[in-house]
This record gives C-alpha cells, sequence and structure tokens, in this order.
C-alpha cells in the first residue's frame, strides 16, 4: 500500500525547464514545492573532464533508460505498434534539469503567425488553402501576449542574440551580444546576402560574455569547446535548470527535489486533483504526494502519457477527431539540407558551440508568399559551428566508395572542408498522427507504454523539398565545389533516424475544451488544479526550436499558478 505523505501547496512531475521555473518564481512568493524527478540529481561536477563522445553522444548517458521505459511506433493505423528500442529520432533527457541538460542552446522565440495560424492563414488565403487532415487551430493567445514572458526567460538565461533584420519579424533585444563570428558564419552571411536574403547571428543560451540574471546569478562566458548537444556544461555556461532557475528555487528553503521517483498517475476527485501516485524506483515503496496544485511538467512525451493514465481529459479519437488528449502530435521537418565539399578552402571544425550559428527566416512562417505553393509555413535556414566531434563526422563526397583507399583519403581531406546547411521545417497536425496508450506492451511498472502513431504528410515532403532546393542554392553561393542536396523523394518518417529532439503537442492549449486540453495559462479545462505547461501544449511545431516558447509558457503558467492559489476556479 502506498504511504501518504504530508501535503505540499505544489507538487511539479518533472524537474526541468518547466518545474525548475515554476519552482523559482513560486517558492519566492513563499509558496512549498516538492518536485518529483525520475533521474538522479545533477550539477556542473558532473561534467569536469567529460568531453566523452562514445558515452554521452553516442551511448546517450544523459536520456531515458529505454529497458524500462520506451514507446511503440507505427505509420498508420492499419499497422501494429512495435516498441522503440533504441534511442534514434529523439532522445528523452533524465535526470534533474531534463532535457535542459544536453540541449544546445538555440533559442528562438516562436512567430506572432504561429500563435494566430488558423487565423492568419485563413485571412491571407481562405479556408481551401488549409487541406483535408489538417488540424490547424489558434492557440488562445497571441504572440503580444506572450511577449513579457519571452522576456522574462531571456533575461533568467541571459540570451546572446542579435535582432532578426527581416523585414515583419519581431525586434528583439537581447540581455548579451551575440556570439563570436567565425570564416563559417561569415561565409554564410556573405553569400545569403548576396542572395537578397537577411542573415544574423541566431540567439544563443550559450553566454557571449560574463551575466548576471535578475535573480543574481552569474555565469561566466562560453569556452567554445564544441561538447553541447548531449552532453552537460561544466563551464555553467549554457544556460540549464540546473544553473539558473533551481539554484533560486533552492535558497529559498521552500523546495524539495525527491529523486529516483516514478509519478504514475495524477489523483483526482470530483474534478479536483488531490496529488500524484509515485515510485522510489531505488527501493520501489510506492508514495502519494498530496498537493493543493499539480503541474505535470515532465517531457512531452510523459506528460501525455500521465494523462491518459490517470484518466484525466478526453482521449483523442483519430477516426472522429473528437477528444483532445494526444490529439496533434507534431514532430519537426529536418531533411531540407545541404552538405557542402570545399576543395579550395579549410576550417576549424572541432571549436564550436552548440548555438553557435548564423541563418535566415526569409522561408520561415508566412513571412513569403504561399498563394502558389502546395504547402504551408516554412523553416529556418542555419548553418552552425558545432564542434565536429569525431565519431560521428566523417563525411565525403557523393560518389565516394565508403571503404577502402580512396574512402580514407577523402575522409582525411574532407575532414575540415565539408559544411552543412541545416533547414529546419516546420510539422502541422494531421488528424491521423496521434499519440495514445499502446494495448499490448506496458513499462517496468505495469502501465501501458505510448503508441506513437505518425508519418510524413505530402506537405511535409513539399516543404522539405523546398527547403532543400534553397539549402542547395545557398550552399552553392558559399563556393562549394561538390552539394549532397537533402529534402528529395522524403520517404516514411525513420524512427531511427536522428533529426531532433523537437516533440510537441498530445496536450494542447486553446480557447476551448471541445479543441484543446488547456487553457492560456496551461490549466486543465477538465480539472482546474491540474497545470500542464511544456512543448505538450503547442497545438503544432514551428521552424524554431521549442525551448524559448516552453519557458515562456511556463513563467505564464506560474503566473497562473499563484493566480488559482489565491482565487480558485477557471483563469479564463
Amino acid at each position: 500500500m502506498a504511504k501518504t505523505l504530508p501535503k505540499t501547496d505544489i507538487v511539479t512531475v518533472g524537474v526541468g525547464w518547466v518545474g525548475g521555473i515554476i519552482a523559482a518564481e513560486l517558492t519566492k512568493k513563499g509558496y512549498k514545492v516538492v518536485g518529483i524527478e525520475r533521474g538522479k540529481e545533477r550539477s556542473t561536477e558532473d561534467y569536469f573532464m567529460a568531453h566523452d563522445e562514445l558515452r554521452y553522444a553516442e551511448r546517450k548517458e544523459m536520456m531515458q533508460d529505454m529497458s524500462k521505459e520506451t514507446i511503440t511506433f507505427r505509420h498508420d493505423m492499419k499497422k501494429r505498434a512495435l516498441p522503440y528500442r533504441e534511442w534514434g529520432s529523439f532522445l528523452i533527457g533524465d535526470g534533474v534539469g531534463g532535457s535542459g541538460m544536453h540541449w544546445n542552446g538555440q533559442t528562438f522565440r516562436f512567430l506572432p503567425y504561429d500563435f494566430e495560424i488558423y487565423s492568419k492563414t485563413v485571412e491571407r488565403y481562405g479556408k481551401d488553402k488549409i487541406p483535408a487532415g489538417m488540424q490547424l487551430q489558434d492557440w488562445g493567445i497571441t504572440y503580444d501576449e506572450m511577449a513579457p514572458y519571452f522576456d522574462k526567460f531571456d533575461a533568467m538565461a541571459g540570451l546572446s542574440g542579435e535582432a532578426n533584420p527581416l523585414p515583419g519579424a519581431p525586434q528583439i533585444k537581447y540581455p548579451t551580444p551575440p556570439m563570436i563570428e567565425t570564416p563559417v558564419t561569415k561565409l554564410f552571411k556573405e553569400a545569403a546576402k548576396k542572395l537578397g536574403y537577411h542573415p544574423y547571428h541566431m540567439p544563443s543560451a550559450n553566454l557571449s560574455e560574463n551575466y548576471t540574471n535578475p535573480d543574481g546569478i552569474s555565469r561566466g562566458a562560453c569556452q567554445y569547446c564544441g561538447f553541447c548537444e548531449r552532453f552537460g556544461c561544466e563551464y555553467g555556461a549554457k544556460a540549464s535548470p540546473v544553473v539558473t532557475v533551481l539554484p533560486v528555487a533552492k535558497k529559498t528553503g521552500n523546495f524539495e527535489v525527491r529523486t529516483h521517483s516514478v509519478v504514475r498517475k495524477v489523483l483526482h476527485k470530483n474534478g479536483r486533483a488531490t496529488g500524484v501516485l509515485y515510485v522510489d524506483t531505488r527501493t520501489g515503496e510506492e508514495f502519494i504526494q498530496p498537493a493543493e496544485v499539480v503541474i505535470v511538467s515532465a517531457y512531452q512525451m510523459n506528460n501525455i502519457k500521465i494523462l491518459l493514465n490517470s484518466q484525466l481529459g478526453k482521449p483523442y479519437d483519430p477516426k472522429t477527431g473528437t477528444g483532445v488528449v494526444g490529439k496533434n502530435y507534431a514532430y519537426q521537418t529536418y531533411l531540407g539540407r545541404a552538405r557542402g565539399f570545399f576543395d579550395d578552402k579549410e576550417f576549424n571544425l572541432y571549436g564550436g558551440a552548440g548555438a553557435l550559428g548564423a541563418q535566415i527566416d526569409d522561408f520561415n512562417g508566412d513571412f513569403f508568399d504561399h498563394t502558389n505553393l502546395d504547402f504551408l509555413h516554412g523553416g529556418t535556414m542555419h548553418i552552425t559551428h558545432l564542434g565536429d566531434r569525431p565519431i560521428a563526422n566523417n563525411w565525403v563526397p557523393p560518389g565516394t566508395p565508403t571503404w577502402g583507399k580512396e574512402f580514407k583519403e577523402k575522409s582525411t581531406f574532407y575532414a575540415n572542408r565539408n559544411l552543412i546547411l541545416a533547414a529546419q521545417g516546420a510539422s502541422l497536425p494531421f488528424q491521423d498522427n496521434y499519440i495514445d496508450l499502446d494495448p499490448t506492451y506496458k513499462d517496468a511498472f505495469g502501465d501501458p507504454l505510448l503508441r506513437m502513431t505518425f508519418n510524413w504528410k505530402d506537405q511535409d515532403r513539399k516543404l522539405q523539398k523546398f527547403l532543400g532546393d534553397k539549402s542547395e542554392e545557398v550552399m552553392k553561393e558559399m563556393g562549394a565545389t561538390h552539394v549532397l542536396k537533402g529534402g528529395d523523394d522524403i520517404k516514411d518518417y525513420d524512427i531511427r533516424n536522428y533529426q531532433s529532439t523537437h516533440n510537441t503537442g498530445g496536450v494542447i492549449m486553446g480557447a476551448s475544451p471541445e479543441t484543446s486540453v488547456l487553457n492560456s495559462y496551461l490549466q486543465m479545462w477538465d480539472c482546474e488544479n491540474v497545470f500542464v505547461p511544456g512543448a505538450s501544449a503547442f497545438p503544432h511545431n514551428s521552424g524554431y526550436n521549442p525551448t524559448n516558447t516552453v519557458g515562456a509558457l511556463a513563467y505564464r503558467a506560474a503566473e497562473g499558478i499563484e493566480k488559482y492559489l489565491k482565487q480558485g476556479g477557471s483563469l479564463v
């Protein structure tokens, strides 16, 4: 029998960016917060001398243990889903700080178009522009309403960046200057400008200079070591929950973190949550943590799983399009790219940082006319100087043998002579791309696994081809001798091929309970003292990385939670 613990004001299910921001904001106001974290405690000391590509990048040291909990996957409803046994297309973080520990630090605000995508699309192109089966909907909040929360996240993280020169793009003043210009970013910018585009340095959570944020947290500048994505930062230069918001919460004395603890269910009765049921994975003991407010703040996938296993909210039915939990799962298109090989140029590709790069937004959102195009939205086109580690980076021009003398010679020659121009595209929701509970497979605790049903649509394939063509154009202008272009003839979505960890949707926000799980404060329509911030709240995915929008929504949720604790009831 589960042991019932003393009641707290707030319990968070997960202690990453969302749980950390909410803990920091509410403990400063005097509220007691308990954070339940499935993984272990983490600190910058864990990463001293930890530049081990095999351990972290290839063997996924910081990711969720798939032998205990995974997902099942299929391309369509006619097929049987099978368990995902090896990390591939996306990576779910584990431990205090969550995926906010192993991210690259590329930090963008979603566009005004994103928050009102249905209204703005219909206004400009008419309803017939939206293809059958595409479930576009507005978010129930506008960019202007979100702007103050974006500002709070930027100031907390100390984002380094510069204004986007594209006409019509939001003008953002970042707390710190952009990261350094390199020969790679300079070459890209010059080529893009010659083609009439508007390049700029991407906003970075890897600090360009020493910085102290409004909470008094001081961090040092990035050292450009090249070990960001899939790694923790031993300098603390990369913004993460462990070096920004969690120290603030802990300093108040009002915050407690319980590690190695997996939440199985949110307990509820008569439309109100009473707390959570969790398991201490070291002992197998079960506990009930009562709370006035429950915050489901885990990774996007786990948020959906917890709600479905808790029987909170109406599960989505893809056949009728009714129901809401599991609806609008969206990934990210990332195959419309171009890799260039340079016979006459050599670069230092082993130094770098996770968000050191430049990009254009000329083909993102609705900045360009889609009237004669057979897709909606778009994507960013960017060149990054991440620091190419030796195991995963061994590119040779098309037509090179995959072994033997010629392969070795070209591998050596092109090791510092190849660049990739990546195009990260939006993923828009469709009626038959969704998440539910698997009827066959269970996790280590006996709960059903999540089942993902997802595949690329014509929308995705055409967008990726368009971005691939544009990427090739810029790469040729940069002077590449050989160009390997992506985006053509996109096959089925391959869950084994890593693209991004930008999973979104499934517990979406909106303007009504008929079409969404959450209101604009990320409060559940069906259970007023449950809030579910995170990328699971996105009704679609943009051409940008999600973290800045996740963080801004977490600040808004924290504001809403305080209002709820004072007045109760629905906040909208």
